[in-house]
């Protein structure tokens, strides 16, 4: 019998769509450097080639009274991984590192790992949501996405990163982190 093979749109079909993923990275607990650190590793080991911002130091926000300060930074990835699927390695990782939950919203936290955008894609499912739904209104989000996507939109915006940070006058509670 002949079996005719396969057009070259049958084909694109099959193939994994890869696309630039963003993470927003925190730590206020322990060695918060070595934190980041540590989760750039996991994520290196995972996807491979890593675009980095610059690490920041910031203001607790929605945090209870007397919580430390957060080291900030943002990571570009390409990959094809589904969203789901990224988001239970960044789960992992966060457990990995020490990160406990208790249910106290904004508590401290060891690690923080937050899935800002997977390509354009736009969900919203009980664990997760897409874009990050606050990412466009959080300095400590924008300031370090502006040093590896400036010129992005994120889904469901209509100005770039960096047209969303210029809301910002520079201010101590967003300040670059001596490395």
């Amino acid at each position: 019998m002949y079996s005719a093979s396969p057009t070259e749109q049958e084909m694109n079909k099959a193939l994994p769509t890869v696309r630039c993923v963003g993470f927003s990275l925190g730590s206020n607990q322990g060695d918060r450097l070595s934190v980041l650190e540590s989760v750039c590793d996991y994520l290196a080991d995972v996807f491979g080639t890593l675009r980095l911002s610059q690490v920041y130091e910031t203001a607790p926000v929605g945090c209870p009274p007397g919580s430390p300060d957060y080291l900030n930074a943002c990571v570009e990835v390409e990959t094809s991984m589904p969203a789901a699927e990224v988001l239970e390695l960044c789960l992992r990782i966060e457990q990995e590192l020490g990160r406990s939950r208790s249910g106290v919203y904004g508590e401290p936290r060891t690690c923080d790992i937050d899935v800002l955008y997977c390509g354009q894609e736009i969900c919203q499912t009980e664990r997760l949501t897409l874009p990050h739904p606050r990412a466009h209104e959080r300095e400590f989000v924008l300031r370090p996405l502006a040093d590896i996507a400036p010129n992005m939109v994120l889904p469901g915006q209509e100005k770039t990163v960096s047209a969303l940070l210029s809301r910002y006058t520079e201010s101590a509670a967003v300040r670059p982190f001596s490395l």
